[in-house]
């Protein structure tokens, strides 16, 4: 299957208030298939999120290139079709809401491209269904909980349509509920939907319901595969200076003390099982 995103020897320099050149990101090659679902992990200041604005092109490769769906986000003219293809979703989602009703913000972006009223109507209506927010469409945004604003503004990104969507820490500033119910829709879209979904996080818990997990450090892609694959390796991943998820971490206190269970354990059921055998 071709890659819908294609990223080759991507390098990207930050210029500091003291003039210096800082380079974030350091010749990432990258290939996300269509419908994939990645996490992207590392602590902060490795490029989780310089790379993620590379992808609907709000910065430009200084090396190297990004292709979106065949489309090279260095070339001004596609600019509008990249931005089309690929949504993004930030961490705080007051940020992206900008009308005082629920549907006549996710309508913002449908009406910026044009699209026939009654066609806008529809989109809202569907966009709305799918992130459970259709009883929500005659409130003020500013009226809901965070995890609902977060799923509203999603749906402000579904209604335009796009082939991938990248959420860049958008639980940061939620609580656990808040969380789950964001986790869930970002889920939902994925597999009944078959969105592409790159999901930057810093939460082990997010990270390991993704097909996928790539780790960043000081610019580079330090570890990329399966989740048990990335959190079964839970020296490296400490070296790292990042957290492992809960059971992965059990699983090592308990196979120091002795007692032997699969490397590659990821959640609670799997633990209890583990554990009875």
């Amino acid at each position: 299957m071709d890659e819908i995103i294609k990223i080759n020897n991507l390098e990207h320099w930050y210029i500091n208030v003291q003039g210096h050149n800082r380079q974030a990101l350091k010749g990432i090659n990258l290939q996300i298939r269509p419908g994939e679902f990645v996490a992207i992990i590392g602590h902060n200041g490795s490029g989780k999120s310089t790379l993620a604005m590379h992808l609907n092109a709000l910065l430009i490769p200084d090396h190297g290139s990004v292709i979106i769906n065949g489309m090279d986000t260095r070339k001004p003219e596609l600019l509008w079709d990249i931005r089309q293809q690929v949504g993004m979703v930030f961490q705080n989602p007051d940020n992206q809401l900008i009308a005082t009703v629920v549907e006549d913000d996710v309508a913002f972006g449908p009406e910026n491209l044009g699209i026939e009223p009654a066609q806008i109507s529809h989109l809202v209506n569907e966009s709305l269904r799918i992130v459970d927010m259709s009883a929500y469409r005659k409130q003020a945004p500013h009226l809901l909980s965070g995890g609902q604003k977060q799923r509203v503004a999603i749906a402000g990104i579904l209604a335009m349509k796009p082939n991938v969507m990248v959420l860049d820490e958008p639980t940061a500033m939620l609580d656990p509920a808040g969380r789950a119910e964001v986790m869930q829709t970002v889920l939902k879209l994925n597999q009944e939907e078959n969105l592409t979904i790159i999901l930057i996080t810093h939460f082990m818990e997010e990270a390991i319901l993704a097909d996928r997990v790539v780790v960043m450090e000081e610019g580079h892609i330090v570890m990329d595969g399966r989740p048990r694959e990335v959190f079964a390796q839970v020296g490296k991943i400490k070296a790292l200076g990042l957290d492992v998820p809960p059971m992965m971490e059990l699983r090592n206190q308990l196979n120091q003390a002795g007692v032997q269970l699969p490397a590659d354990i990821l959640t609670v059921e799997e633990m209890v099982v583990a554990l009875c055998r």
